[in-house]
């Protein structure tokens, strides 16, 4: 059996059904609360009398004491560190009196939490409702979480003997319960099924889920670290894969020991300490798994349960730190790195130069010999290969940014791991290990200035009598033009109205200002919305100016838009730097995005590597907050009405803005528009285009088409496919009536079963912005919150995505649009 920690216990058992079982309330109890009942988050609550030993401090609503009346006991409220600007809604330990008095020593034991990634004020209001179970708001109102009851009616709450909240219904039945909500902490009794994490925190007082997660998946218990693809420090396999074959098989945290249960009869036993009073073991925020016991008054480490080296964590150098003897951390020799804090080591260190795929003939490996890379043990991703072979296939792939040679004694060939991400190394000790190892790390070297070309005069010279010969032709071109302009100068002197710069406005170009910065629009990146966008310098800075076509709107209402849309600044929103209204001439300046659009990124090809799955949900996760800003926080509502993956760009590590203000339109806040002909792209036009009222909700739509189009790495419409699968969403709505979904998802996808889970989640916030009732799709406020596992999704949803499929077009395939839009001059570069 492989060896893991000495302190595990893995267990067969059959999952029983937890039930409400009555204690008898002692002196002081107030574990159960009814609905309805709201909570406000101040000092009326029952606190601990001043701030305990570590800065922190609790306020309780239901507390549960232990046996004995006194010493470590259950409750559920707010905690928070000193100054206490921010709390969390939790469930923790707290050392009790006989009057039920939270004592400050030892500290509260925070064992759950609800809201890590979004902590609430003071005077932020908890709710209890018959209809919505639990309901916490910060002090302006605003939703930060909330329970799932799936439309059951809730009785009340219970904090049990065990630490578990409970929602329960009038026949003390459970609804719903933080067990199956873990977050960085296991108690006596708490089980963690298949595809549960524990995450980690940042820090001991910053909440915030770390990149470190420990999950049970169908070959054994592993601790990694999130990444592309998650990176294992630790593993624990199972001897007999069967038994997690089972998706009912979970571990149990029992007293003495930890459980691996399904319905097989067999066990596997591994012990640790058996509790004294009470135990719980976190994930913390270095990667360790500890266990700790109440003794003589104060919680006590008593088992580190991994039980490996501690240079053997992913993050205990930081990035790119090596850690040797006696966790000493240092940076790579040379002068590539810098330390991110010279006092502090274990921040890690960065590339003094960020590596650059648009110059990949200045990349290079620097040798770090005898360094191996933490306790990586994912023995799936490396080949054998000989050394070079391997440090080639490194350079080769801009997404490597380090190679790791393992090989034994001189042997040409041994086992290469290429890294897309470098997190902590470690020196190898071969006496040790009984292999050698080198670690190969990409850095960017800088470029040397091109040589003088004593050549370069003839040419200029060569040039200029080229320039004389064809001399005469142009001047009888000019003279032409020169006619031309002189007769359409009337109509342009009715347009310089003295509008030359209005207050707030973009940073305003000449026509030959941009005819310099883009070499005479010489590269071309791409044509749409009106304009063909071209690649230019404005000083050192990179810039995309769109030269805009067939306009017929006067210099002063182009003014005016270009006033509102550059009066819109988020870091989703590709930023409009400029504008030239120069004569006729209408350009606007923006960002350069060096990755270009969304779209040539999920539709794989051969060309380029597919996205991961890190990636591209930091992609959702950044359009769902541009679209929820231009829906809430701008002054007028902003509808952007052609999202699509063309219109999501990418800068060079990946974060997407979004594009293409082309189609949009400002609306008053709580009103909907009539507008005159459909607006969009065929494949992401709501159903409600049809009737022609529109809001907001368009966008959750075509939102919930372009994640979908993620997820799958195709289009929504492929006429590559067969005619049954032409539509990828009326082959979802059979996918998910028939529970097959995952058979959607892009097979170039690696490693998926270490985010079944989470692109499941993704799966059906998409289904949820594609219902058909516009009425029943999230705003884009919820999804963000969705995303940012804050709230769920809506567990009721109607599969019925595909009535009709609303595309009007006209003869070359476009959206026919009897009423063009002012705001589709103001496309984003494409």
């Amino acid at each position: 059996m492989p060896q893991m920690a000495s302190s595990f216990v893995f267990l067969l058992a059959t999952i029983p059904a937890w039930s409400f079982s009555a204690k008898p309330i002692l002196f002081g109890d107030y574990p159960l609360a009814t609905a309805p009942t709201t909570w406000t988050n101040s000092p009326s609550l029952r606190e601990t009398t001043s701030p305990t030993e570590d800065g922190s401090n609790v306020r309780s609503i239901v507390l549960r004491s232990n046996p004995g009346g006194i010493g470590p006991s259950f409750a559920a409220g707010f905690h928070c560190f000193s100054p206490c600007k921010i709390y969390l809604f939790s469930v923790f330990i707290g050392n009790v009196n006989s009057g039920a008095g939270i004592l400050r020593f030892p500290p509260p034991q925070v064992i759950w939490s609800a809201n890590r990634a979004h902590p609430v004020s003071e005077n932020a209001t908890l709710e209890l409702a018959s209809h919505s179970g639990l309901t916490l708001r910060d002090n302006d109102g605003s939703l930060v979480w909330s329970t799932d009851v799936a439309n059951r009616s809730v009785a009340g709450i219970n904090v049990t003997e065990t630490g578990n909240l409970v929602l329960f219904d009038i026949n003390n039945s459970t609804i719903w319960q933080s067990f199956d909500h873990p977050t960085d902490t296991l108690v006596l009794g708490q089980k963690l099924a298949q595809g549960m994490r524990l995450n980690a925190s940042i820090n001991p007082t910053n909440w915030t889920e770390s990149r470190l997660y420990l999950t049970l998946l169908a070959d054994g218990l592993y601790g990694l670290v999130y990444s592309n693809p998650p990176q294992i420090y630790f593993q624990q396999g199972i001897s007999d894969n069967n038994i997690m074959r089972n998706k009912s098989a979970y571990i149990e945290f029992m007293n003495g020991s930890i459980a691996v249960a399904s319905n097989s009869p067999e066990n596997y036993i591994f012990t640790m300490p058996e509790a004294v009073s009470v135990q719980f073991m976190r994930l913390e925020w270095d990667g360790h798994l500890r266990l700790y016991d109440f003794i003589q008054s104060s919680w006590k480490e008593v088992a580190d349960l991994m039980n490996i080296d501690n240079c053997a964590y992913p993050t205990v150098c930081g990035d790119y730190g090596i850690c040797s003897y006696k966790q000493y951390c240092s940076c790579p020799p040379g002068n590539y790195f810098m330390a991110v804090d010279s006092r502090q080591g274990n921040l890690g260190c960065k590339l003094l130069t960020p590596i650059s795929c648009t110059e990949k003939n200045n990349h290079e490996l620097i040798t770090l010999n005898n360094t191996i890379y933490f306790n990586y043990i994912d023995y799936r991703s490396m080949f054998t290969i000989d050394l070079e072979s391997c440090k080639q296939s490194c350079l080769r792939n801009c997404s490597c940014k380090a190679a790791f040679f393992l090989y034994y004694g001189n042997s040409s060939s041994g086992q290469c791991s290429l890294q897309s991400e470098v997190f902590s190394l470690e020196n190898n000790q071969p006496e040790m290990t009984h292999y050698n190892a080198s670690a190969y790390l990409k850095v960017q070297l800088t470029p040397s200035p091109p040589p003088y070309n004593s050549s370069s005069k003839g040419k200029t010279w060569s040039g200029a009598f080229l320039g004389f010969t064809l001399g005469g032709a142009v001047v009888v071109l000019g003279i032409i033009v020169l006619f031309v302009m002189w007769l359409r100068r009337g109509r342009e002197e009715q347009e310089e109205d003295g509008i030359d710069q209005l207050p707030g406005m973009p940073t305003r170009f000449t026509f030959k200002e941009l005819q310099v910065a883009t070499e005479n629009f010489a590269r071309k990146l791409g044509e749409g919305g009106f304009g063909t966008v071209f690649e230019g310098h404005s000083g050192d800075e990179r810039i995309a100016v769109k030269r805009l076509e067939n306009i017929r709107h006067g210099k002063k209402d182009f003014l005016a838009e270009v006033e509102t849309i550059g009066s819109i600044h988020h870091i989703n929103l590709v930023r409009l730097i400029g504008f030239c209204a120069d004569k006729m001439n209408r350009m606007l300046v923006y960002e350069y995005m060096c990755n270009g659009s969304l779209d040539k990124w999920i539709y794989c090809s051969e060309e380029r590597d597919p996205l991961n799955w890190s990636t591209r949900y930091k992609i959702i996760t950044a359009i769902a907050k541009g679209l929820c800003y231009l829906h809430e926080e701008c002054r007028q509502k902003v509808l952007h009405l052609d999202i699509k993956p063309a219109n999501i760009l990418l800068d060079e590590k990946f974060n997407a803005k979004i594009s293409d203000f082309g189609l949009s339109k400002l609306i008053d806040r709580d009103k909907s528009r009539v507008m005159v002909g459909m607006q969009g792209t065929p494949g992401y036009l709501a159903p409600e285009w049809q009737t022609s009222i529109i809001t907001e909700k368009v966008d959750v739509y075509s939102f919930g088409v372009v994640v979908m189009e993620i997820l799958c790495g195709r289009r929504n419409l492929d006429y590559s496919q067969k005619e049954e699968n032409l539509h990828l969403i009326k082959l979802m709505e059979e996918k998910a009536k028939r529970n097959q979904l995952l058979d959607l998802i892009d097979k170039s996808l690696a490693d998926i079963k270490f985010y079944e889970e989470e692109i499941m989640n993704a799966l059906k916030l998409a289904m949820w912005c594609l219902q058909w009732d516009c009425t029943r799709r999230p705003s884009m406020l919820t999804v963000v919150k969705v995303l940012e596992r804050v709230m769920e999704v809506e567990p009721s949803l109607d599969y019925n995505f595909v009535y009709s499929i609303p595309m009007v077009t006209n003869s070359v395939g476009q959206v026919d649009q009897s009423d063009p839009l002012l705001a589709s001059v103001l496309s984003g570069p494409r």
